[in-house]
């Protein structure tokens, strides 16, 4: 990481990115649409697009790729791997195919930003913003992913790591929207828990 941080260009890069995009995602498009056609019909509204969240975050000449995806959804020994938690169950977790992983990755690649839409969407040219995503993306809470252990009346995944990261480090998360006539399962989740972590900051300080 560079020095002087205060002398150099900085930036929080927000990425929309379809859910299942990729050659290798045709089941989980599939899925996914099966479980908006359910939600939808529960809501009486139609079905949107569905879309998973990742972040780039640039420090002068460094720059780093923060998203959560399947343990197995790349095998390169040096993504840049700062946990992992449960899939579907904390039993389920015991296996590699059900488990996630949250990635801090140095000079990183998101596989299927090529396929970003609306994309990439700069946040903030704040230095210590962009540090303070890096610092905090160790912390992230290892809920289990499809579920709703937080109590927040959401999932917890991919949307929440990153809305949960923008809240924690100082963003302005109001005007953060997926693409036209899509949604994002999990983003409030990841901002309801920001919430209460920060307010029992306050309440401890």
């Amino acid at each position: 990481m560079s020095t002087d941080h205060a002398a150099v260009p900085a930036s929080t890069v927000l990425l929309w990115l379809p859910l299942g995009a990729g050659d290798a995602g045709r089941c989980v498009r599939v899925n996914g649409r099966v479980f908006e056609a359910a939600v939808a019909r529960r809501e009486r509204r139609r079905p949107l697009e569905l879309y998973h969240s990742a972040l780039q975050v640039r420090l002068g000449v460094d720059r780093w790729v923060v998203e959560m995806a399947p343990v197995w959804s790349l095998d390169r020994p040096d993504r840049g791997v700062v946990g992992e938690g449960p899939v579907g169950a904390r039993l389920l977790g015991r296996s590699r195919w059900f488990r996630y992983e949250v990635r801090c990755w140095r000079d990183g690649v998101i596989p299927d930003a090529a396929a970003a839409v609306d994309s990439p969407r700069r946040l903030s040219t704040d230095a210590a913003a962009a540090r303070r995503v890096l610092e905090l993306v160790g912390a992230f809470p290892r809920a289990t992913w499809g579920r709703d252990e937080q109590r927040t009346g959401d999932m917890w995944n991919s949307n929440s790591l990153v809305s949960w990261l923008l809240a924690r480090s100082g963003h302005d998360t109001d005007r953060v929207r997926p693409p036209s006539n899509g949604r994002a399962p999990g983003w409030s989740a990841g901002l309801v828990v920001a919430a209460r972590e920060q307010a029992q900051a306050v309440l401890t300080a």
